[in-house]
């Protein structure tokens, strides 16, 4: 068969299978009267050889290794193969993930696609300084999902403040992708969600930090119960207590408790509930000795009438506990 017949029946271009004859790859077998060169049936089928090699990323001269050296095993060079694959998805997936990012900033010029560019390359810096500039310029330049990105991976506590800040600018959106971050393997980017999601001003977020109470993990409840404290809501009366009793975070925890308790109607509930774990057999003496100072900035007659119980406490530090906040209290 001629060189065009070849080139026609197997896809490979006449071109090409005379680069395959100079390299040793594929020499026909035979030539014809004029001179042409003649393919036999096992040359077509070296040649279909070498195409399928050559489509799992094998070099020409690897091919020629693969089918000429009987010493030459896959196995190294399949794994090669599988690391340099990765690498290029990886490569792709990035480049695909800036180019929607760009799309999604909706630039209108050349000007601005630049700018998109250069904040998204300052956002990975390696340098945190200018990972915090790039994330203060970034809104309304960046699309939200970049920044959300970044905030779950950020490790330094002053560009994570400067990413939550343009996180909170952001407007809606940020709550529902910062929402995944709660459910991340990583104990690290589940913190940096919560942290970053108390931060934004919006109902959605509240909402997420109510269902965050439930969380199996014991520091996304504690943030969401703080960030909930500040915000009016109820719900995180139980957590707060608990890091109470617990002594983590515990005087925000009063503090907050002690916003709470400033709504009306809201004091007696949360005395009561200060009240009940200290009447818990089995309460550390430390751990009562911060219920009572947290009932310290807890108004009304149930505190009042708790702190006048516990000046009496068998547990001296916390009578004299007691006894002082009373003090103060009639000052008033």
């Amino acid at each position: 068969m001629l060189i065009g017949d070849v080139a026609r029946r197997s896809g490979v271009s006449a071109r090409m299978l005379r680069h395959y004859d100079a390299l040793g790859l594929v020499r026909p077998t035979g030539r014809s009267h004029a001179g042409y060169r003649e393919y036999s049936g096992e040359d077509i089928r070296r040649i279909f050889h070498i195409e399928s090699l050559r489509s799992l990323g094998l070099s020409l001269r690897d091919v020629g290794r693969a089918l000429d050296d009987p010493g030459f095993t896959p196995s190294g060079l399949v794994e090669d193969l599988i690391r340099r694959t990765r690498e290029r998805i990886a490569a792709e997936t990035e480049l695909l993930t800036r180019l929607r990012r760009i799309d999604a900033a909706d630039p209108a010029g050349w000007d601005d696609v630049l700018q998109v560019v250069s904040l998204l390359q300052g956002l990975g810096s390696k340098n945190a300084g200018r990972r915090q500039s790039a994330a203060l310029s970034a809104v309304a330049e960046v699309p939200v999902e970049a920044l959300v990105e970044a905030a779950l991976g950020e490790s330094d506590p002053n560009v994570a403040g400067a990413l939550r800040w343009a996180l909170a600018q952001s407007g809606e959106g940020a709550a529902a992708l910062l929402a995944q971050g709660l459910h991340a393997p990583a104990a690290e980017v589940r913190k940096r969600a919560v942290q970053s999601i108390a931060e934004l001003p919006d109902a959605t977020a509240t909402a997420l930090l109510r269902d965050a109470l439930t969380s199996p993990d014991v520091v996304v409840r504690r943030y969401a119960a703080l960030a909930l404290g500040a915000r009016g809501v109820d719900d995180a009366v139980p957590t707060l207590i608990d890091m109470v009793v617990e002594g983590t975070n515990d005087v925000d925890a009063a503090d907050a408790l002690s916003t709470l308790a400033g709504r009306p109607g809201a004091a007696d509930p949360i005395a009561a509930g200060l009240v009940d774990r200290l009447a818990r057999r089995g309460a550390e003496p430390s751990a009562r000795r911060r219920l009572t100072q947290a009932l310290a900035d807890i108004p009304g007659a149930a505190a009042a009438r708790a702190l006048a119980d516990l000046a009496q406490d068998d547990d001296r530090a916390v009578a004299l506990t007691a006894t002082y906040i009373l003090g103060l209290r009639d000052t008033r």
